[in-house]
């Protein structure tokens, strides 16, 4: 009887106005077939709480105070949303007669609105609100419960691994640059020997012109060695024993080449061993200076 009261306290305000209320689904309204969208407005009520769907401009708007602000609701969902209501246990009463004017339904009449977030309920945002606390006050809590020392011996860690890798490029850039300065002052040394054309007449000591032409008769005899052994293989086997017979040529008198040549070892021996010493002439000088 509570909310048939609400309803005829509600439907006697409305009279002042001109207006009446007709249940939505009573069968007096049904007969008429009337589409909800041609309607202006309608009043929903679940036990204590009552709340307008109402039609302003060209648009309907869910009016209801739960919410954070209006829900727009298009056309094609009305009898829906409606429909849901009525599921839900709601009471649906519809408006007739000439609403009043107002400022809103006036401003609607020139614009459309666009809505690109459903309006939450309030006990909804609320909750929310609540939740980001809660994780906020953990949050702090835990910040708190930490000092930071972890944190700093972390920092600590890492500048003195930082520090090692530092001194680790120092050592090796400086190597780099000695073993570069000693490749320099060899090549400036080999290249005044050749320059001043020096001799070098005792033991196995020689110049670099006298080393150039034993290495040129020591490839020369190599070349000549390949081809042979070349010949042998494409020739017949009836040919073999008169190319095994032929002299072996060179540039110069082969008895005198071969008594003379040095082995590869001892010319690459001798051209290190000046090598050094040009080095060991230039650090003096230097020091000297």
């Amino acid at each position: 009887m509570e909310s048939i009261f609400h309803e005829k306290v509600i439907s006697n305000a409305l009279k002042v106005w001109g207006l009446e209320l007709i249940l939505f689904n009573s069968p007096e309204y049904q007969r008429l077939r009337i589409d909800p969208i041609n309607e202006r407005s309608f009043i929903c009520n679940y036990k204590e709480h009552w709340f307008t769907v109402r039609k302003l401009g060209k648009q309907w708007f869910n009016l209801n105070s739960l919410l954070t602000g209006p829900e727009l609701i298009s056309d094609t969902y009305l009898a829906l949303f409606l429909a849901q209501l009525q599921q839900e246990g709601y009471s649906i009463f519809v408006v007739k007669g000439d609403l009043p004017d107002c400022e809103a339904d006036q401003l609607l009449q020139m614009i459309r609105v666009q809505q690109m977030h459903r309006p939450k309920l309030i006990g909804e945002e609320l909750a929310q609100l609540k939740e980001q606390r809660v994780q906020k006050t953990d949050l702090e809590r835990v910040l708190e419960a930490n000092d930071g020392s972890g944190m700093v011996d972390e920092d600590e860690e890492d500048l003195q691994r930082a520090l090692a890798l530092s001194r680790q490029e120092i050592d090796m850039e400086d190597e780099e640059a000695d073993l570069r300065r000693a490749i320099q002052l060899s090549m400036q040394g080999s290249s005044r020997n050749a320059s001043q054309d020096i001799p070098q007449t005792s033991g196995t000591h020689l110049t670099s012109e006298e080393l150039r032409k034993r290495r040129e008769a020591y490839f020369e005899k190599q070349q000549q060695q390949q081809q042979q052994q070349q010949e042998q293989q494409q020739a017949p086997p009836g040919q073999l024993s008169h190319l095994c017979e032929r002299p072996t040529t060179s540039s110069g008198a082969p008895g005198s080449d071969l008594g003379d040549a040095m082995s590869e070892e001892d010319m690459l021996r001798a051209a290190v061993t000046m090598s050094l010493e040009t080095v060991r002439s230039d650090l003096k000088t230097e020091g000297k200076q």
